[in-house]
Formats: C-alpha cells, structure tokens, sequence
C-alpha cells in the first residue's frame, strides 16, 4: 500500500465522507473512491460499509485502522525530522489554526523562532470539523481555537487576540444597506450549522443559539467547510456570524459584513493536550503570555 493511499484511507476513517476526505487531501472524490477500491481488492474484504446516507467501517476497516495509524505517523514524524535535519533544525513545533489571520499573528511566530533558531514551526489550517481530534490524535502540539473551551483531557493558555463579530449577508441581501445589525436578526432570518457533532458550549460561544430576546436561532442549512458556507449565504437563503478577520481575509464580491453591535467579543486562545510534555509547547505558551493579547 503507498504512503498516499495510507493517507486517504486514513483520513477516510476520520471523515467518513467521501467529499470531505477529498476536500481535504486536495484530491478528487474519484481519487478517493479509487483507493479504497483498490485497497478493498488486495485485502479482500470491505473495509468501509457506504449507503447512501452514511460511511462507517467495517470490522476489518476499523483493524487496520488501529493498525495503519501509528505507523503512518511515525513514518510522517521520520519525514518531518528529515527536512527539519535538512533545513538545519532539530524539531519541530505543529500549530493548528481555527482562523485564517495567521498572517497578523507573525509577532508570535517570530519571537518563538528568535528563542528556538532550530525549532521548525508547522503551521496548517485545522478545519471545523473534528476540531480537537488532531490534538487528541496527536498529529497537532497547539491548536489555536475560539473559547472557551472546557475539555477535561486539554489545557487552555493565554489569549492571542480578541476581536468583534460581523453578520455575513448576501451582497442583494436586504440587509445589505445597513451597516450594523443586532444579534435579534439572526432569529429572524436563520444560520448555518455544522456537518458535526461539537460540544454546545463551545459552538454557543461562537453562534448563539438564542437571540436576546430568547428566541430560538434556528440552524437551517448544515455544513463542512467554509466554501460551503459562503455558497448559502451568498444565495440568501441564510446569514451567519463570523469573527471580523474575514472583512480581510475573506473579501468577495457576494458577501456584505455588516457590524453586530451588541455581540461580545471573540476570544481566540491556545490549547494543548494536558498530557503533552514537549518543552516546545510550553515556551510557547510562555512567549505568548509574554507578548499579551493583540486587540485585532
């Protein structure tokens, strides 16, 4: 079995959708398709169940997993070390990031590589699907996430920035003309949930489920990736709340940020595995309370 056919079964396990295991890889649903067949015939049995409403695995599947995962992971670890031994480094510190404003968060970045020269640092988008598992599964040090967050395995550092709310609308939305909205309007016209099972505190923090006045905020559509989101909100059929970094991130010409007057701000922290004892992380977490949160 090749390395990248181990990945996409992998990652299959995780998603257990065909799209979004593609979505992910950057490969196509047919690529993925293809794998597992070909996976499927040299082992001889199924290794995912598929209907039409849903991907689980098999009892086979779900041993090779458990099987595939360490060894995939040590291979990806002896790569990495590799490059880092190339590039003239000795380790290397995985940071994965809820937002899209990496760029505006160089000062943290900096000051860890100042303190550790031959420390790497990997930083890649962590998706809102799944959000802890890569902690949890250890292919992530530090996930940089909305708060609070409340898990008894994971450890919350300082704040890294703090910034206000927008309501996405559709550019010919009627709400277009405005320039502010209260978090009331979400009520009236409904947002976007998740593909997802997360915690409730954690995604009322970022989306409230009622509105000030204690009416219900209906999830209408159910999504995986922000493509997605965009798609809907740009058809009108729904508004969403999202952090004001994509006013600079996510410019389109179909998409109007409005102001949300009265939400509280959004709180952006680091957060790690209590178990994790890599030095790395914690100077980290040190540098970052050194520096303070940056008001974005």
């Amino acid at each position: 079995m090749e390395l990248r056919d181990i990945e996409i079964f992998l990652t299959l396990s995780e998603e257990l959708h065909f799209g979004r295991t593609a979505e992910r890889l950057h490969v196509s649903a047919a690529r993925v398709s293809q794998a597992i067949k070909k996976q499927e015939r040299s082992i001889g049995a199924e290794l995912f169940e598929r209907t039409s409403r849903q991907v689980c695995l098999t009892p086979v599947g779900e041993q090779l997993r458990d099987d595939l995962r360490p060894i995939y992971q040590g291979l990806k670890a002896s790569m990495d070390r590799a490059r880092l031994t190339a590039q003239g480094k000795t380790d290397i510190l995985r940071i994965n990031l809820l937002v899209s404003n990496a760029h505006e968060l160089r000062p943290f970045w900096d000051a860890f590589r100042s303190l550790h020269p031959k420390c790497g640092i990997r930083l890649r988008y962590n998706g809102f699907v799944d959000p802890f598992g890569p902690l949890r599964r250890g292919e992530a040090d530090l996930l940089l996430s909305w708060l609070p967050v409340e898990e008894p395995d994971l450890s919350v550092g300082p704040v890294l920035f703090e910034e206000s709310r927008v309501a996405a609308v559709a550019s010919d939305h009627r709400l277009a003309v405005r320039q502010s909205v209260s978090l009331e309007v979400l009520a009236d016209h409904g947002v976007i949930g998740g593909e997802w099972e997360q915690p409730e505190y954690w995604e009322d923090a970022f989306m409230p489920f009622y509105a000030p006045s204690g009416r219900k905020i209906e999830r209408n559509f159910a999504v995986a990736d922000l493509d997605t989101l965009y798609v809907i909100i740009s058809s009108g059929d729904a508004i969403h709340t999202l952090g004001a970094q994509v006013r600079r991130f996510h410019v389109r010409p179909d998409i109007t940020y409005l102001n949300l007057d009265d939400a509280p701000l959004l709180r952006w922290g680091l957060v790690w595995r209590s178990d994790n004892d890599n030095p790395m992380v914690h100077s980290f977490v040190r540098i970052a309370r050194d520096l303070g949160t940056m008001a974005l």
